[in-house]
């Protein structure tokens, strides 16, 4: 049967999968309806879909904070949990509140940030050691933050925007951010050049992390290589 947090940690596991699979269906509405230009505060589908899927979020802290062995600790590590998992678009539809579109898709995008966990948690699976999951989970978390930037920063800067033609521009200019190269596409909105400076500061943290990464292969290579 095993012990009540091998249990738990099991349970955990197949939660945090579920979660995934659900915020990739978010990732993916919130792309086509991106790449086509659909203004998503009046598909009461995916309000409906968001709802649900917010719903699953909560139920899943809530079941982990009773099912913890240490409550307190869980609720002051992972209450930002709560928080993003909150319908933000669902309370405000319904407490007829008028937002932007723009805040309305910046709004959409949080419940995935309870995904980002969980991805770190899957992606350290398929790692051999803790470096490796070290390595594995920060590329990917960052290569999730450059696709959602350049969704952010395309739907502000195409209608302002003369160097923001399709979302092709949008991607080129992330990449090159995150990497401190930079592009000849430049920021012109204010939430445009906060996402400049957040991949820029993403880009430089990711070079220390690098180099641990490939300073532990080469020792590992170095000690298996036989001695001649």
């Amino acid at each position: 049967m095993g012990t009540r947090e091998e249990r738990f940690s099991k349970l955990s596991d197949a939660l945090h999968i579920l979660i995934l699979l659900l915020s990739a269906f978010l990732v993916v509405d919130i792309s086509i309806d991106t790449f086509h230009n659909v203004s998503f505060l009046d598909q009461g589908n995916y309000m409906t879909i968001q709802l649900w899927v917010c719903v699953f979020f909560m139920f899943v802290f809530w079941l982990e904070f009773f099912l913890s062995g240490h409550k307190w600790k869980y609720l002051r590590n992972r209450f930002v949990f709560f928080l993003v998992s909150i319908p933000y678009l669902n309370l405000f539809t319904y407490m007829h509140l008028d937002i932007s579109a723009e805040t309305g898709y910046f709004l959409r995008f949080i419940p995935l940030v309870r995904s980002g966990y969980a991805l770190a948690i899957v992606v350290g699976w398929l790692s051999y050691n803790k470096i490796s999951s070290l390595f594995m989970s920060y590329v990917t978390l960052l290569l999730a933050t450059v696709y959602f930037s350049s969704l952010l920063f395309f739907v502000w800067e195409h209608t302002v925007n003369p160097l923001v033609v399709d979302y092709s521009d949008a991607l080129w200019w992330a990449f090159m951010d995150v990497t401190t190269v930079g592009s000849n596409i430049y920021a012109v909105t204010a939430t445009g050049k906060v996402l400049s400076v957040l991949l820029a500061a993403l880009g430089m943290m990711m070079f220390p992390i690098f180099t641990v990464y490939v300073t532990n292969l080469v020792q590992q290579t170095a000690q298996h290589k036989p001695d001649k």
